[in-house]
C-alpha cells in the first residue's frame, strides 16, 4: 500500500469529528482491536495528558524534557497542522511515510477481519485507527517513555486504554459540549477518566466546578495527587518577561526545581503557558522520583529540564514568523475556543506594546462551525483594525457568511471582509497590512482553528 492510499483511506473514515457516528465512543471495541494486534499499548510506558486547553503544549514540553534527558521518547498528539505524520513522533521526528503506510495496512486488515468475523460491529473510526497505528509504531520502536495527548474527553477516548505511569490534567473549559457535556463539571468528569485507581495525577487548581470533580475522583479511586503550584512563578511585574517579537518572544523566569535554581526559557509564549510549563516540570520531577535507580540517580535532572523546556518545539502556538522583504509580521495561533481566544488576546497585548499606538492588527480568521463561534469572535474581533474571514478545506469549517452573522454584535466599527479560501485571505492581508504611517511593520494574526493555521503555514512555506 502506498502512503498516499493510506492517507486517503484514513480520511475516508471521516476526518476527526466530521461524520462521527454516535457509537464512536466505546473503549470495548478499541480493546478488541488492540487484542487482535497483540496488545501493543502494553509494551511501552506512558504518560497520559488530558484537559481542554494546554494539553498539547504540556505534552510537547514534557516530551522535550524526557528526550533531552537521554530517553528515547514518543509523542502522540492531535490534530495536525500540515501532515498527518506529525501526530506520531519519536524523538521529535514524525513517523516516516513508509512506516505510516505499512502500519495502516496492518491495522486496517486486522479491523476488516474483525468486522467480517463479527468481533467488531463496524470499522474503527479515524482516531481509533490512528491511535492503534501509533501504539503499534511505539511497540515496535521500544521507546523509554511515550507521552500521549488525549484526543477528546478522556474517559472514553481511544488513548485511555493504556495504564499510564502518571496522568496529567490541564485546564478545563467549555469545548466539545455536544460530546462531553454542557457544563465545566460534566466535561471535568470526562477528563477525570484518565485518573487510575492508586495512580498518580499531576494537576493545578482551576475552576471550582472542575476542582470538585477532580478532587472527588482522586479520593474515590485512591489516587495520589501531585500539585504543580510550586512551579508556577508569581504573576508580578518582571516575573515573566517577553523579548521583542522579532527576536522571538519567550517566557523567561528563574525557578527552583529539584533543589536547584534553573532559568526557565520557553518558546511557548503567554501567561497561560506558565501553567502548562508547571505541569510539565512537576510531571518530569515525579518521573525522576519514580525512576531513581539503586544509586539514587535518574537521567532527569534540573539541567535537562531547563534544556528540554528551552528546546521545545510546538508550532502554531503564538508562533511569530520573522519578517522578510516587504511582508508584514505574522503571528499564528490556534485559538479555537473562548479560553484560547482570551489567552491569545492577552498574549498579543503583552508581546506587542505598540498595538493601538500607530500599529493595527489585520486578522485572518476561520473557525469550525461546531465551536463557540459567537463567543470567539466577540473576544478577538474588537482588537483588530481589519478582519478577513475565510474557511479551511474541511467539511466542519464555518463559511465566511456564517462567521459574519455570528459576529453581528461586535461587527459595528470593524472592517470585516470575506475571502473564499486561506490563500486569498493571506493575499488580501499582505496587501492591506503594509507599514503604518509611523513606519512600523503591519501585523497579521492568523487564528481561529488549527486547520486555518495549518493551511496558512503551508502557503507561507513554514516547515514543521
Amino acid at each position: 500500500m502506498s502512503y498516499e492510499t493510506a492517507v486517503a483511506q484514513m480520511y475516508a473514515l471521516g476526518h476527526e469529528l466530521a461524520q462521527t457516528p454516535s457509537h464512536k465512543f466505546d473503549l470495548a471495541h478499541m480493546r478488541v482491536l488492540l487484542a487482535a494486534l497483540g496488545h501493543p499499548e502494553n509494551r511501552f510506558p506512558t504518560v497520559l495528558v488530558a484537559g481542554t486547553n494546554g494539553k498539547g503544549s504540556t505534552a510537547a514540553t514534557l516530551a522535550s524534557i524526557l528526550q533531552t534527558s537521554g530517553l528515547k521518547t514518543g509523542l502522540y498528539t492531535s490534530p495536525h497542522l500540515i501532515r498527518i505524520n506529525e501526530r506520531i513522533r519519536l524523538n521529535d521526528e514524525p513517523i516516516g511515510d513508509d512506516d505510516f503506510a505499512m502500519l495502516h495496512d496492518v491495522v486496517g486488515r486486522t479491523a476488516e477481519r474483525l468486522v467480517s468475523e463479527g468481533d467488531l460491529p463496524w470499522h474503527p473510526s479515524f482516531f481509533e485507527t490512528l491511535t492503534a497505528m501509533a501504539f503499534e509504531y511505539f511497540a515496535r520502536s521500544q521507546p523509554d517513555m511515550v507521552v500521549l495527548e488525549v484526543g477528546m474527553g478522556g474517559r472514553l477516548d481511544a488513548t485511555n486504554v493504556v495504564e499510564p505511569r502518571l496522568s496529567i490534567i490541564t485546564d478545563i473549559a467549555l469545548d466539545h459540549q455536544k460530546y462531553l457535556g454542557e457544563t465545566v463539571g460534566e466535561i471535568a468528569r470526562e477528563k477525570a477518566g484518565v485518573i487510575r485507581p492508586g495512580g498518580v495525577v499531576v494537576a493545578l487548581p482551576q475552576l471550582s466546578e472542575a476542582n470538585d470533580v477532580i478532587g472527588n475522583t482522586i479520593l474515590d479511586v485512591g489516587a495520589r495527587a501531585v500539585n504543580a503550584v510550586p512551579y508556577v512563578p508569581p504573576v508580578s511585574p518582571g516575573s515573566a518577561s517577553y523579548m521583542s517579537s522579532e527576536a522571538g518572544a519567550r517566557n523567561r523566569y528563574p525557578l527552583e526545581v529539584m533543589g536547584k535554581r534553573i532559568m526557565v526559557e520557553s518558546p511557548l509564549v503567554g501567561r497561560h503557558q506558565l501553567r502548562n510549563l508547571a505541569l510539565a516540570i512537576a510531571a518530569a520531577e515525579e518521573l525522576h522520583n519514580l525512576d531513581l535507580d539503586a544509586k539514587g540517580t535518574s537521567p532527569i535532572t534540573p539541567e535537562t529540564i531547563a534544556r528540554g523546556i528551552r528546546e521545545t518545539r510546538w508550532p502554531g502556538r503564538f508562533q511569530v514568523v520573522p519578517v522578510t522583504g516587504d511582508d508584514p509580521e505574522y503571528v499564528l495561533d490556534v485559538a479555537h475556543n473562548p479560553a484560547g481566544a482570551w489567552a491569545l488576546r492577552s498574549t498579543l497585548s503583552a508581546a506587542y506594546q505598540d498595538l493601538g499606538n500607530g500599529r493595527e492588527i489585520t486578522m485572518v480568521f476561520g473557525v469550525m462551525r461546531d465551536k463557540a463561534v459567537r463567543e470567539i469572535t466577540e473576544i478577538l474581533f474588537p482588537i483588530a483594525g481589519r478582519v478577513i474571514v475565510t474557511h479551511a478545506n474541511n467539511p466542519r469549517s464555518a463559511s465566511p457568511d456564517e462567521i459574519r452573522q455570528a459576529a453581528a454584535r461586535v461587527a459595528a466599527g470593524i472592517d470585516i471582509e470575506e475571502a473564499e479560501n486561506v490563500a486569498a485571505a493571506l493575499d488580501r492581508a499582505r496587501a492591506v497590512a503594509g507599514p503604518t504611517i509611523a513606519g512600523s511593520r503591519g501585523l497579521v494574526v492568523v487564528t481561529g482553528s488549527i486547520y486555518i493555521v495549518g493551511e496558512a503555514m503551508r502557503m507561507l512555506g513554514i516547515r514543521i
